[in-house]
């Protein structure tokens, strides 16, 4: 075959495996994912940065709400020792909570920093139940410790 036949074969077998196509327009990409795939090298990673500044933002607010003011520590310090002078013998970290009105992790934070200030004293009875009472104020010899 000269080259002329057998580039006119090879035009003829071209032109039978690609047909003259054209897409629909409906399966057309959007120009929004061509601009995505064209500048995902700046895209992604500003994602993942503002992704990580909301994070670190979320855990910082978190982190502020749960710490007491001092002006409010003093408030329930006071609501706890006046709650605990009505219960001579002493309460439950949950019902002293449910009496102040404040949660009970937060309630259970104070009482041991009164403790580390020696305000209340607290044991363990047989119930495994920690109980709290202001220092000083039961009737046995044995529990004074000053």
């Amino acid at each position: 075959m000269t080259s002329s036949a057998s580039t006119l074969l090879l035009s003829g077998l071209l032109a039978q495996a690609a047909p003259d196509y054209t897409r629909p327009v409906s399966s057309m990409s959007p120009s929004y994912f061509e601009v995505l795939e064209q500048n995902s090298h700046i895209i992604y990673p500003l994602v993942a940065i503002l992704a990580l500044v909301l994070i670190a933002a979320g855990i910082l607010q978190a982190w502020r709400t749960q710490d007491l003011d001092g002006l409010q520590k003093n408030e329930f310090k006071k609501a706890i020792v006046n709650e605990l002078r009505r219960n001579i013998t002493g309460m439950p970290g949950d019902e002293l909570a449910k009496a102040v009105g404040l949660d009970r992790l937060k309630t259970n934070r104070l009482l041991e920093q009164m403790q580390v200030d020696g305000m209340v004293v607290s044991h363990t009875n047989s119930q495994r139940l920690t109980v709290w009472r202001v220092r000083g104020a039961s009737t046995d010899s044995h529990t004074r410790r000053y």
